[in-house]
Parts: structure tokens; sequence; C-alpha cells
């Protein structure tokens, strides 16, 4: 008989954000897939006897490919077994998420996805910014930056970004910030728009970095920002202060 797939989002870093019915799932599965950035905390609610597979993804040195992550979720799924793939944030932002999801439609295998909590929004609120407010702005934008805005296989619509007046949450970034920073500034978003990197974010290595979008290629360098961290840029950073 063939088995069943979760698709759970853990948060953002704090094991405590993680939903309650992922706690429900955890506690039932027999596989647990996990991937690098997620809190081993969570591995308090499995079972005892529960397999667990450290999918190890790390930026830009992927100790597993998605095909052999793929490929371990159909084969224990296969074996009759509950497989619970655990991912970092939500599993649809930015995730590959729906990609597991179809390659185990395609080995009909049934999947239920279970939302997190995006560290696109509760990051910066985490340290006191709202990515969006009364009077500041309207809109926001989650952009990923793992490539430069000149590579052919940059989809994001840089000038259009730039001409918003919304809050532009990056992630996946921190290799690529000073070409973005550029690209938004060469469109006519003011240098001087402030810009904030947090990195670690929730865990005891956190770190949060202030500049504007003309220093931050600069002040990520100095400073040695790494990965995993966002940026958030808009008027919005400056908020933190009233607090």
């Amino acid at each position: 008989m063939t088995g069943k797939v979760a698709l759970v989002g853990a948060g953002p870093g704090d094991p405590k954000l993680i939903t309650v019915r992922a706690v429900e799932l955890l506690q039932t599965a027999q596989v647990v897939i996990m991937d690098r950035l997620i809190s081993k905390d969570l591995l308090a609610y499995c079972r005892v006897d529960v397999k667990i597979i450290d999918a190890g993804k790390e930026p830009y040195k992927h100790q597993m490919t998605q095909d052999e992550i793929n490929a371990y979720i159909i084969e224990y799924a296969k074996k009759g077994l509950f497989v619970l793939r655990l991912k970092g944030g939500d599993p649809y932002v930015f995730g590959r998420g729906f990609e597991e999801v179809l390659a185990c439609q395609e080995a009909g295998i049934e999947v239920e996805v279970v939302p997190g909590v995006t560290s696109a929004i509760s990051v910066p609120a985490s340290i006191g910014i709202p990515i969006t407010h009364r009077g500041v702005t309207q809109q926001f934008s989650v952009v990923s930056g793992h490539v430069l805005p000149s590579d052919p296989r940059s989809m994001v619509d840089w000038k259009a970004l730039s001409k918003s007046r919304g809050t532009i949450v990056l992630l996946m970034a921190v290799t690529n910030i000073q070409q973005i920073a550029q690209e938004l500034i060469k469109h006519g978003l003011c240098e001087k728009t402030p810009v904030v990197s947090i990195e670690s974010a929730m865990s005891p290595t956190q770190r949060v970095i202030y500049g504007d979008l003309g220093s931050i290629g600069v002040i990520s360098k100095e400073q040695n920002i790494s990965p995993p961290a966002i940026f958030v840029i808009g008027e919005v950073v400056g908020l933190a202060d009233k607090l």
C-alpha cells in the first residue's frame, strides 16, 4: 500500500512559530526529510522511531539535488510510510514546494500541503518593521535575488519595482545585493532609501544591519553578511525607530 506525504512549512526559524497542524503531523510522521536551516528543536515532536533525512541544501552548495529529494520522498512513500517534507518558511515561497507536489502527483502519491509563516513578513516584524503602514506604503513585493538583474534567467521587472513606491523584500540576495541596489538606483529609486539586512533571524546569532540603497552593497561586504539573510528596502525601515 502506498503511503502519504505532507509538505510542511516550518516557519522563519523560531520553533515556536510552527503551526498546530504541522506539530500534529510531526507527531505521526515515520520519515522526516528536513532542510538545513530547520530548528532541531522541532524534532522533539517526532516519534522515537522516526527516520530523519537531512536534505542539507545550502546556498550555492547543494548537498542534495532537488531530483534526489523528490526521489527520497517517493521511495519512502511507496514503501507505505508517512513521509513529512519539512521546509523552512512557507513551502510555496521560493521553496520549490510545488515541484515536490508535482513529483508526488506523477507517482500517484497523496500530498497534504501545510503553509508556514514566511520570513518575508515575519522577520521584519520581529525587529519592529511593518512591511506596510498607512500613509507610508500600500504595497510590498517579495523578490528572489538569487540571480543577477542582468542574468537572462531573471524574471524580475526591476524598473517597475523601482517606481512602485512599495516595500521591497529581497530573499536569497546576499551574493547579488550590490548589483541589485545599483539596478534599482539606475531605474530611479533614491539611493538614500533606507535598507536593513537581517541575518540568521530569530536565532542566537541574529544580526541586524542598517544602511541605505547606495551603501548596502559596500556594507554587506564589509560586515560579511552571510546567508540566510533578508533585505528590506523602503521607508518602512525607519518605522522601527518609533518603538
